[in-house]
């Protein structure tokens, strides 16, 4: 069989192929790779750097991309990240309620996530 007739027997497939995956991509946001990467290297670190961990950290910010976009990634984990610094700087984190809830959210999101990826909380 020449090449040429292969695509109309495969298109078939490949359009159906496509529609799976769709909405697949469509539950999901884009995060940059970058920080999908500064997620699971921080989170590899915190397991003691075990070669294991980039699979399962992997998993954990694919989870939580598909539970929020990128920019309340950034602002909810921000959000729990500086609520133990101390001082005036620290109280912007601790103090107001909507910066509390947006980390209570956040630290909810991960402890999900970081379930259902069999990543142990540190």
């Amino acid at each position: 069989m020449k090449r040429t007739h292969l695509l109309p027997h495969l298109l078939p497939y490949l359009l159906a192929a496509a529609a799976l995956a769709a909405p697949l991509a469509a539950h999901a946001h884009d995060f940059p790779t970058s920080g999908r990467v500064e997620y699971v290297l921080e989170c590899m670190q915190k397991h003691d750097g075990k070669y294991e961990y980039l699979y399962k950290c992997s998993c954990v910010i694919d989870q939580i991309a598909k539970a929020m976009p990128y920019d309340d990634f950034v602002t909810m984990s921000t959000a729990l990240r500086n609520q133990a610094m101390a001082g005036e700087r620290g109280a912007l984190f601790r103090d107001p309620a909507p910066v509390k809830e947006m980390a209570s959210k956040y630290k909810a999101i991960q402890a999900s996530a970081n379930k259902t990826c069999n990543v142990p909380p540190r």
